[in-house]
Formats: C-alpha cells, sequence, structure tokens
C-alpha cells in the first residue's frame, strides 16, 4: 500500500517520503480500515520534527514509521474480539498510522459514520473536536448563560470551540487574528478579539470560563480576568514554539498557585472514546456542528500540509485524501 513514511525527525520536506509499504494487520479488538481521508494536528507537525532531545527521546522513531491520527474510512478487517464493526462498516476516529491507504485503530476508538456526513468531514473532526468538547464540558463545566472567552479560536480546536460554546448556550468572545474576525464570528462568536489590537488581559470583561489554546498569558493575567469562581482550562499549549522546559515550568508553576485561588486551572489531553465520537457525529449529521476545513491535500502532498500547519497560520483543519 502507499505511505507517508518517516525514518528521522527533521523538516518535513527532508525527512517524509511517499512510499510502498506493507499493509498492517489489526490486532486482538482492532480495526483494518481503508483510509478515505486523513486530518494534520498539530502534535503530528511535533513529532515529526522532534524538537527539543527529550522530545526525540519520547516521540522519535525507531523504526520507520507511518504519521497521523485522525481518519475517517471503510473497515476492511476486524482482529478478534472486534463487536462493534465489520467489513465495510464506514468509520472514523483515532487510527495508527493514518497517513496510508490502510491503517490500524483499536475499536474502542471508532465510531460510526453518519451516511450523510463526509468522509473528509469525519476525518476533519475527532482529536480537534473531542479537545473542544472535553475541555469545555468535563473540565470547564460549560453552562447555558456563562461568559466564556475562548483564545486562539480560529485553529482547528478552536473553530469547534466556538461552535460547541453556542450549543451549550453560552456567550462566547473569541480571540483571534482580525483575517479570522468574521470566521469566527460565523461559527457563533459573539464578540470576537483582534489580539494584535487589543489584550483580553487588560480588558474590563470578566469570565466564567477560560478555554486557553494559547498558552502566552501569564497565571496572574488570566486570572484578572476570571469571575471568583471561574475556571480556566488550558489545552494546545504544543502548538506554539515553547521549548518544553519553558511549557512544562509555566505548567508547573500555574498549577502551584491555582492551589492559593478559589478559581480553577487545569489543564489536560482529550481521551478518544466511541460514546464522544457518537456525540459529535449526531452534531455532524444534524448540521450543528461543522468543520472548518481550510486547504485540502492528496496523500503525496503531505509535506506540504505538515510544512503549512507547522505555519501556525491554518485556519481549522487540514485534509488529507487518501483513497477515492
Amino acid at each position: 500500500m502507499n505511505a507517508i513514511v518517516y525514518r528521522k525527525n527533521g523538516p518535513p520536506e527532508k525527512v517524509l517520503t511517499f512510499e510502498n509499504v506493507d499493509k498492517p494487520v489489526p490486532g486482538d479488538r482492532e480495526v483494518l480500515i481503508k483510509v478515505r481521508a486523513a486530518a494534520m494536528n498539530p502534535l503530528d507537525v511535533g513529532v515529526m520534527k522532534g524538537g527539543p532531545a527529550l522530545t526525540r527521546l519520547l516521540f522519535g522513531p525507531r523504526k520507520p514509521k507511518v504519521p497521523g491520527v485522525d481518519a475517517a474510512g471503510v473497515v476492511e478487517a476486524v482482529g478478534r474480539g472486534v463487536t462493534q464493526f465489520k467489513a465495510g462498516d464506514a468509520v472514523f476516529g483515532s487510527a495508527r498510522g493514518a497517513f496510508a491507504e490502510c491503517a490500524v485503530a483499536p475499536e474502542s476508538k471508532l465510531a460510526a459514520k453518519p451516511d450523510s456526513v463526509s468522509f473528509e468531514d469525519a476525518a476533519a473532526t475527532p482529536i480537534a473536536a473531542l479537545t473542544a468538547l472535553q475541555g469545555l464540558r468535563d473540565k470547564g463545566r460549560i453552562g447555558a448563560g456563562q461568559s466564556v472567552l475562548i483564545i486562539g479560536a480560529s485553529g482547528g480546536v478552536g473553530t469547534f470551540a466556538v461552535q460547541l460554546g453556542k450549543v451549550f448556550g453560552a456567550h462566547v468572545t473569541a480571540v483571534c487574528s482580525a483575517r479570522n474576525a468574521e470566521l469566527v464570528r460565523s461559527l457563533g462568536a459573539e464578540r470576537v478579539i483582534d489580539y494584535a489590537v487589543e489584550d483580553y488581559a487588560k480588558g474590563t470583561a470578566r469570565y466564567d470560563l477560560i478555554f486557553d489554546l494559547a498558552g502566552n498569558h501569564s497565571f496572574a493575567a488570566r486570572q484578572r480576568v476570571m469571575t471568583p469562581r471561574g475556571i480556566c482550562v488550558g489545552a494546545g499549549v504544543l502548538d506554539g514554539p515553547k521549548s518544553l522546559l519553558v511549557m512544562f515550568g509555566g505548567l508547573i508553576v500555574t498549577l502551584v498557585r491555582a492551589k492559593f485561588s478559589r478559581q480553577e486551572f487545569s489543564t489536560f489531553v482529550a481521551k478518544i472514546n466511541r460514546e464522544d465520537l457518537a456525540f459529535i457525529g449526531q452534531l455532524l449529521a444534524s448540521g450543528t456542528l461543522k468543520p472548518v476545513i481550510d486547504k485540502r491535500y492528496t496523500l503525496n502532498e503531505v509535506p506540504e500540509a505538515v510544512h503549512y500547519q507547522g505555519t501556525l497560520r491554518a485556519r481549522g483543519k487540514l485534509v488529507i485524501n487518501v483513497c477515492p
């Protein structure tokens, strides 16, 4: 099968190759998917580039590796113990090696793709939409009528977060660049702050929930604009150019200082599960939720997609069309 492969960390144009490799074999409770579409995530870029030595140690490939996680396609075969899916079923979710014609996924990290949802839209959804959902609903305990600030509202997670904020009945203020202001308004933001002109941390507004996808303000700055019992949820901190030392150092300081505040500060990584994927699938099918797709690529154009994702200029998601 055709796949994108890398054997060492580095710039995508130097380390990624388009090759013919062996088709993976599903293990127990795993599903083999013929990938119709996949999507790019910031972490895909970070893992491929390698970054600091610790990142390379933790995530660097020790053998040829196919990148990519978000996928949508058709079940080609199932491993022993699989009960939810059979060959021919259309599915979407989290897979290993999604930038290939076939990929393997745990049964527990897949959901049935609604018939009315395209493979592109389904592939653009899993990690970004579940990060937004779990961040707002589970960590942020979002409620109707609340004032919610979404920082980094035009990215993959942010565009889903703005829409989900509206679904939950919140009043959403979005922080993004001027070129993306109309986009986030169209998704449901009631107010948009252009970060190049206005610093939200110096404003008079107070927020019940801050969903921070940028991590570029101090603990004190965010605390200042939260209500007395406000909640700040951090996610997507790996998107930026920070070193691991700076990133984890800032996180530790925030969590320690939060122990002495009535306000809540937390960070998290989304957990891919069938129940939440199915819920997101229902919202997609009803038209309540719609992925924002900035650009589309073919499989052999993945290096270009990785480069563009790494510029931090992508609006919404980048989709890879794999098999017709």
